[in-house]
This record gives C-alpha cells, sequence and structure tokens, in this order.
C-alpha cells in the first residue's frame, strides 16, 4: 500500500487546485505509466488558507466546519494543538511550514478518524516540554479502518534542538490503524542550538500503537530511549536509519534496566504476533570520551511466527564504545576494532 503527497498546481482554468492521488495496492513504477494519475482534485476554495500570524483558534474553527487546510511557509508559534477531527481532512504545509509548541501542548493532533493526509511540515519543539509533537489518533480504542482510505504522514520532520532550544518526549505517536508513513525524519539534535543531554530531552521518535502501519523512508536520531518502539500488530517498516544518541554521560544514565546497558533503536514489542522489517540499520558514535555501550541495536520477539527482520546491521562509526549485538544478542560486536566495518544479520529469527 502506497500513496504519494498531495500537491498544488494550477488547473486548466486558471485556477489553483490541489490533487490527492489514489491510494495505490500492488504497484510498481510511476503512477502515471498507463495515463493520467488516478485521484481526487480539489479547488483551492475548500482549504482555509492560514499564514504564521492566524490565531490557532481561527484554524480549528475552519477544520471543525469541514474545510482542508493550507499552512503557507512561515514559523508558526502555537498555544494550542492544531486539531484534525474530520475524516479526509488535507493539511498541506508549503515551504516546510514549521509548527512550534510554546507552552508544552502538541502541536497538533489528529482524531480516530480515517483518510487524513500530512504533508510539508516541520515539528520543531518548544522551550517548555511537550508530550508529544504530532499525535495520529487518539489512545485507547480504535476504530475498524480500511486499506482503501489510509491516513497518509508524508514528508513530516521533527527537530528538538539545533534551530532553537527544545524538548518533547515523544516525537510523533501514531494510535491509529492503516496509516502510512512515508519519509519521516525525526532527530534530537547532536548540533546547533539548546543541545545538552539534559536541555533538548527527547525520549521516543516514533511510537506505533495502531495495527496495520507501514512506514517507508524512517529517520529518526539521536534520542534518548527507544528511538522507535512499535506495539502494533501487522506493520511494515521498509528501511530505518538510525543512529543512536552521541553524548550519554555516563553509562548509568543510559541504561534501560539494571542488566541492560543503553537502549535499542528499535523494538517491536512482546506483544506482536506479526510485523516485517526490511533493511534497517543502526549506528554508534558515542563523543564524550567514555566507553558507552549498546547491548542491542534492535529488539523483537523471536518466538512470533510473523515477525520477521531482514537484512539488519549495525556500524561503530568512532569515539569509544559500542554496540555489543544487532538484534536480541544475534550479530557480532561493533566497536573501535570494527570501525566502518558494519555488522550484519541477513534475517531473523
Amino acid at each position: 500500500m502506497t500513496q504519494e503527497e498531495p500537491y498544488l498546481y494550477i488547473g486548466p482554468d486558471g485556477g489553483y487546485r490541489v490533487f490527492v492521488p489514489a491510494v495505490q495496492h500492488d504497484s510498481v513504477g510511476p503512477t502515471w505509466t498507463n495515463g493520467a494519475t488516478a485521484g481526487q482534485s480539489i479547488p483551492v476554495g475548500r482549504f482555509f488558507i492560514a499564514t504564521p500570524a492566524t490565531p490557532v483558534p481561527r484554524i480549528n474553527l475552519a477544520l471543525a466546519l469541514g474545510q482542508d487546510l493550507i499552512l503557507t511557509p512561515g514559523v508558526y508559534h502555537l498555544n494550542q494543538a492544531i486539531r484534525v477531527s474530520r475524516p479526509d481532512t488535507v493539511v498541506l504545509g508549503l515551504g516546510l511550514a514549521t509548527l512550534i509548541p510554546d507552552q508544552g501542548n502538541a502541536s497538533m493532533r489528529v482524531a480516530s478518524v480515517p483518510g487524513v493526509k500530512l504533508s510539508g511540515l516541520i515539528f520543531d519543539a518548544g522551550p517548555v516540554n511537550s508530550p508529544v509533537l504530532l499525535q495520529v489518533g487518539a489512545t485507547g480504542n480504535r476504530p475498524a479502518a480500511s486499506p482503501d482510505d489510509p491516513t497518509l504522514v508524508q514528508d513530516i520532520y521533527f527537530r528538538i534542538g539545533g534551530a532553537e532550544p527544545g524538548q518533547a518526549t515523544n516525537s510523533l505517536v501514531v494510535n491509529s490503524s492503516q496509516v502510512i508513513l512515508d519519509n519521516i525524519w525525526a532527530w534530537r539534535a547532536d548540533h546547533g542550538a539548546g543541545v545538552g543531554w539534559t536541555d533538548n530531552v527527547g525520549d521516543h521518535g516514533l511510537i506505533v500503537t495502531g495495527d496495520d502501519v507501514t512506514a517507508y523512508g524512517l529517520f529518526v536520531e539521536h534520542y534518548q530511549k527507544t528511538q522507535v518502539v512499535w506495539s502494533g500488530q501487522g506493520g511494515t517498516d521498509i528501511f530505518f536509519q538510525n543512529e543512536m544518541p552521541y553524548d550519554p554521560p555516563s553509562q548509568a544514565a543510559w541504561m534501560a534496566n539494571a542488566t541492560t546497558d543503553g537502549y535499542p533503536a528499535f523494538a517491536v514489542t512482546d506483544n506482536v504476533r506479526s510485523f516485517t522489517g526490511y533493511g534497517l540499520g543502526s549506528y554508534c558514535f558515542f563523543n564524550q570520551g567514555l566507553p558507552i555501550v549498546a547491548t542491542e541495536a534492535f529488539q523483537a520477539p523471536s518466538t512470533a511466527p510473523g515477525v520477521r527482520l531482514h537484512d539488519l546491521l549495525t556500524v561503530f562509526l568512532s569515539g569509544s564504545g559500542g554496540i555489543n549485538s544487532v538484534v536480541d544478542g544475534v550479530g557480532a560486536p561493533v566497536n573501535s576494532g570494527t570501525a566502518g566495518r558494519p555488522s550484519d544479520v541477513v534475517s531473523f529469527p
């Protein structure tokens, strides 16, 4: 299941429109190979067009009244979350519109409704710790969802620190089912403004509790605990790139539990019975001059017949310490003696 992101264009009548490509199943190659791309063309008049000066209650009122949303380029300082509550709402950011929560709020919350399309946005953490920057779907019971009307989160980026000081416990939480994540980059900054172990605090880049969530091109870097936690059923991740946090100040400060050094980069939780991952990599560079160690880079239930990981690797880049195994004790360690050379696991279990 794939879907291209909506885009703004000029129609034959000279007016602006937004095209929403149709979801594809079992497809190969460009959608226009055998004719025009299937999808829906929406006149721009159906969109509320916001600027950074637009008050959030005005945006939320427009969304509640059934309008779609275009966020024009700029930095949006938010004192409350933008709330998307209608099925099939399109939220299109232009020029990578940047959302910053100023008061410890979320920047955006999407209700447990199908077919929402989000694209072209940066979520920066704000000066007061937010529990989450973007939440897709409410917690608790999830309504039934259809693969013919998935929610799409595409070309969405998260930063904790770097551009400006900020903190957020979780960057992206996906509670809805039948969701496509495509080109997601979640970054706890390793350089720039407000960077430090106790400064740009961020636990998790991505938490998935929804079922049948598919990720393509997932980049999650430097978070301080397990960077991706996947507890939904029927999930798929195709490509994962990760760097462990550079800056743990001590081994004691970076322990999953009393017997596990560090945190895995990607954990499929023990309740999961079906998940498939392809092309997953995690790298370490501990730059504090201390021998920091991670017990493993990946974690998954080895006895669940529907959980399969393919083509995993770890690499020691530089610094001190290393990663002791690729996945659950399987795969050779990487450290200063193997710098630059990957440790590979072709399939697990």
